[in-house]
């Protein structure tokens, strides 16, 4: 017989959060289920022309809230990927030529919120050298549209080589450069010669006092196994592979511990319930299950 170890209180408190935005059992939307959305990038002056990069990591609208909300203080977004060693664009300063994407959330297609570049373990100048030596680095947009609101970080990741060459994208560089951003994520190898749909990592990193667990699915279906229309095709697929494999990489992040005083510390965070409001919810859980 087993039981149920986790306070039916917890449990509530994360039904509350969840409640403030419409995410749904997966933790995104899929794209292309509405509004011409795609997990395919919009890429300007490409040759041939109309070449696309692929969104092939997701961090789940399931996380944590307080890791869904883009700022580096009380465990914000910016603070995980400072935790992964990837830092904002080199001193805040914007460098290259945007792309945009349409995450099927009514908003149409938008540039990137921002780009990370991995830091060579600088968090404040590093991601000036990833800018110069390449590296590792990725665009991100968030599926937060009035059809499709599920708070989930859409991110495009890809190695490129250094500026000297035009920051073309090594070989096999998308697919590798998910699977070293999940590498990352959790402490430990990521051989991406043996992903399939399903294949599952866990681990935990740690900044400023935050810790925080990361759990990943590998999911296909939402890209195609294919070089059709990817940027930088001729180059990218190796030994007769495709450029892309069409997985994508869902990650669902959890921060495990904070400071003492912080808001993510706080059992109740900003989404404090009232007492007569917890009891509610709990007799509502019970009815239910």
């Amino acid at each position: 017989m087993s039981y149920d170890l986790k306070p039916r209180w917890t449990s509530a408190l994360s039904f509350l959060r969840r409640a403030t935005r419409n995410v749904p059992p997966l933790g995104y939307y899929d794209p292309h289920a509405r509004d011409n959305g795609s997990m395919l990038t919009v890429v300007a002056n490409t040759f041939p022309a109309g070449l696309s990069e692929p969104i092939n990591a997701i961090l789940s609208g399931n996380s944590d809230a307080a890791v869904l909300v883009d700022q580096e203080i009380n465990g914000g977004l910016r603070n995980y990927y400072l935790s992964l060693g990837f830092s904002g664009e080199c001193l805040g300063q914007h460098a290259g030529g945007d792309q945009g994407a349409n995450l099927g959330d009514g908003n149409g297609i938008l540039n990137e919120t921002a780009v990370i570049r991995w830091n060579y373990g600088d968090p404040a100048l590093g991601s000036c050298t990833e800018t110069i030596q390449g590296g590792n680095h990725f665009r991100y947009w968030v599926q937060n549209g009035k059809d499709a609101d599920s708070g989930a970080i859409f991110m495009a990741t890809s190695y490129e080589m250094p500026i000297a060459q035009g920051h073309d994208i090594i070989p096999n560089g998308y697919n590798l450069a998910r699977d070293w951003l999940i590498g990352n994520a959790t402490k430990q190898a990521v051989n991406t010669s043996s992903l399939i749909n399903g294949t599952t990592f866990s681990g935990s990193t740690q900044n400023a006092g935050y810790t925080y667990q990361t759990d990943v699915v590998y999911v296909s279906g939402l890209l195609q196994n294919s070089s059709d229309g990817i940027n930088h095709y001729l180059t990218v697929g190796v030994n007769g592979s495709n450029a892309i494999d069409g997985l994508v990489a869902v990650m669902t992040v959890k921060i495990a511990s904070a400071p003492v005083g912080t808001k993510a510390n706080a059992a109740s965070s900003d989404y404090r319930a009232s007492i007569p409001l917890l009891w509610l919810l709990l007799i509502f859980q019970y009815f239910l299950f």
